[in-house]
């Protein structure tokens, strides 16, 4: 059971690398720009469902195991999750109504699309830091 925990961490933390160090660069250089936009819109609900259902089911498979080290991953995948959910249903509509205002010619949106995305990838940095010392300390 450990071990298939384990696993997932494994898989969740590829997937968070490989999105965007691999997805979206291919996407925005191969795309113009609003087809780019587009297409990552439709990418991003499912990249955080993807999260939030292998962090939850490792959560789970962490909290059935009995070793310390195991409940310190439960609780930290546990987070993951529940961050995850945050970004997915009130953070990303936020990011996108603002990239809609800037592209429609609105500084301030801008301004506000900024600080959101900042804001989710510093999320999505933390989560993977955590992720990786979890696995790997």
């Amino acid at each position: 059971m450990l071990e298939f925990a384990n696993a997932l961490v494994l898989m969740l933390l590829g997937a968070m690398l490989f999105f965007p160090s691999v997805v979206a660069p291919v996407v925005f250089t191969s795309l113009p720009e609003a087809q780019a936009g587009a297409f990552l819109r439709s990418m991003f609900p499912r990249y955080y469902s993807f999260m939030i259902v292998l962090s939850l089911t490792a959560s789970l498979l962490f909290l059935m195991a009995t070793a310390e080290p195991a409940y310190q991953a439960a609780v930290v995948c546990l987070f993951v999750s529940v961050s995850t959910l945050w970004v997915r249903q009130w953070l990303l509509p936020r990011i996108n109504a603002a990239r809609d205002a800037q592209l429609a010619g609105d500084a301030e949106a801008g301004r506000r699309f900024d600080r959101d995305h900042k804001l989710s990838v510093g999320i999505n940095v933390l989560q993977l830091i955590l992720l990786v010392g979890i696995q790997f300390a």
